[in-house]
């Protein structure tokens, strides 16, 4: 159920005409940074997770 290139095209041409070809590239950047700011969250969380998973293995052999 992912996008194809004529739904794409159609959202493109909605957005164009509901924001004008003026503010169109004010908002692609500011989505760009957003999905960047997701990314670097998300990533810090999965690092966070594994260095946690890290700390319980090493804690189990010392306990062995």
């Amino acid at each position: 159920m992912g996008l194809g290139a004529g739904s794409i095209a159609i959202i493109a041409i909605v957005a164009l005409l509901i924001f004008g070809p003026k503010k169109l590239p004010e908002l692609g950047k500011a989505a760009g940074n957003t999905l960047r700011e997701f990314k670097n969250a998300t990533k810090g969380l999965a690092d966070d997770d594994t260095e946690d998973k890290k700390k319980n293995k090493e804690s189990e052999t010392d306990k062995a």
